[in-house]
C-alpha cells in the first residue's frame, strides 16, 4: 500500500486592519470543516493569518505594533482550531507573529519578537515550530515607497534553524515534515538544509504583493507568481519532496497580494492550483513514496554531493568579484 497524505492548501483572501482576530479564525474553521469533508487529512494556513500584514505598515516604535503579536499559543482566540482539530483529526500549520520571553544570544531575558509557524497535530499537540529566517524588506521608513515592508523592524531573524520531524499525520505512523516561510522560499540553502533531513513534505505560507515595491527596476506582474512558483518547484524537485504553498490574496488595505497557492509534488509539477483571490481550499492526496525515486538517482546525496567544494555558501554572505584575467608574459 503507497503511503499516502491527503494535504489541503488553506488560501485567506484579505485580512483588514480593522478586522479581529475571531473573524479570520471563524473563516478558518470554515476551510478546515471543508477540508474535512473532502478527506484532508493536513491543512496549511498561510503566514500571518491571523491578522493583516501588519509589516506593511510604519510604527514610531515597536512596542507599538505588539497588539498584532501572539504571546501564548494556543490562545483564547486560537483555542477553537485546536479544538476543531482533535474534534475532526485534522493536523493543521499556521503562521503567526510570536512574541517570547525568552534569552537572546548573549544569554539576556527580554522579549523577542518573530514571524513564526507551527504544526500542529490531529490530537492538537505542537508539533514543531520554525521562525522565519530570510527576512526581506527594510528596518526603517522608506520615502521611496507607497507600501512599506518592514519586517527587519519587528521581527528578529529565526533562531531555530530549519528543523525537520517525523511524526504521525492522517493515517500514517510517521511522515518527515518541515516548514519555511515566505521568502525563505526563494534560497535554495532552506530546501537544501530540510532535504538533507529527508523532509517529505514542507509546509510553508506567504503574503507576497503583486507589485516589487523597491523601485529599482520593473518586475512584470505575471513574472512575480512566476518566480514564486519556480522557486518552489524546483525546491521540491530537487530534495525530491511534496511541498505545500499557501498564500493571503487579493486587496488587503489597498495592498494587491497575488495568492496562487499551489501544491508540488516531488518532480517539480503542480498538482493543484488556487484560482481565486478569496478564501479557497485546494487538495492533493500525495503518495510519499514517490520521493524515493529522486533521492535514489539524481538526487542520491549520499553518492554525488561534494561539500568540500561548497565552502563559499556557509563562509560568505554577499557576493564577490571574481579575480581579473591577465595575460601571462612569456617566459
Amino acid at each position: 500500500m503507497p503511503r499516502t497524505l491527503t494535504v489541503a492548501a488553506a488560501q485567506l483572501g484579505p485580512i483588514q486592519m480593522a478586522e479581529p482576530r475571531s473573524v479570520a479564525v471563524e473563516r478558518m474553521l470554515r476551510l478546515l470543516e471543508r477540508g474535512k469533508a473532502r478527506g484532508a487529512e493536513l491543512v496549511v494556513f498561510p503566514e500571518l493569518a491571523l491578522t493583516t500584514f501588519f509589516p506593511r505598515h510604519y510604527y514610531e516604535t515597536i512596542e507599538e505594533a505588539d497588539p498584532w503579536f501572539e504571546t501564548a499559543m494556543p490562545s483564547n482566540e486560537t483555542a477553537p482550531l485546536f479544538a476543531a482539530a482533535r474534534k475532526w483529526g485534522i493536523g493543521f500549520h499556521l503562521g503567526y507573529a510570536e512574541i517570547a520571553e525568552e534569552p537572546d544570544e548573549a544569554g539576556r531575558m527580554r522579549k523577542r519578537r518573530f514571524n513564526t509557524a507551527i504544526l500542529v497535530g490531529p490530537e492538537g499537540d505542537i508539533l514543531l515550530k520554525y521562525r522565519k529566517i530570510h527576512l526581506p524588506g527594510h528596518a526603517e521608513r522608506d520615502p521611496r515607497r507607497s507600501v512599506q515592508h518592514l519586517e527587519k523592524r519587528y521581527f528578529e531573524v529565526g533562531d531555530l534553524g530549519f528543523p525537520v520531524i517525523r511524526a504521525p499525520m492522517g493515517g500514517l505512523a510517521g511522515v518527515n515534515m518541515g516548514m519555511m516561510i515566505c521568502n525563505d522560499r526563494r534560497w535554495p540553502e532552506s530546501w537544501r538544509v530540510l532535504g538533507l533531513q529527508k523532509v517529505e513534505l514542507v509546509m510553508l505560507g506567504y503574503n507576497t504583493p503583486s507589485t516589487n515595491q523597491e523601485g529599482q527596476g520593473f518586475e512584470a506582474h505575471h513574472l512575480r507568481v512566476f518566480h514564486s512558483h519556480l522557486s518552489i518547484q524546483a525546491g521540491a524537485y530537487q530534495n525530491s519532496c511534496f511541498a505545500v504553498a499557501t498564500a493571503k490574496a487579493g486587496v488587503e488595505n489597498g495592498c494587491e497580494l497575488f495568492g496562487h497557492s499551489i501544491i508540488v509534488d516531488p518532480q517539480g509539477e503542480i498538482i493543484a492550483m488556487a484560482t481565486s483571490w478569496d478564501d479557497e481550499l485546494i487538495t492533493a492526496d500525495c503518495n510519499l513514496d514517490l520521493c524515493g525515486l529522486g533521492r535514489a538517482s539524481v538526487f542520491a546525496f549520499e553518492k554525488h554531493r561534494r561539500p568540500e567544494h561548497y565552502g563559499r555558501i556557509t563562509s560568505q554572505v554577499g557576493a564577490v568579484d571574481p579575480p581579473v584575467w591577465e595575460r601571462k608574459a612569456a617566459e
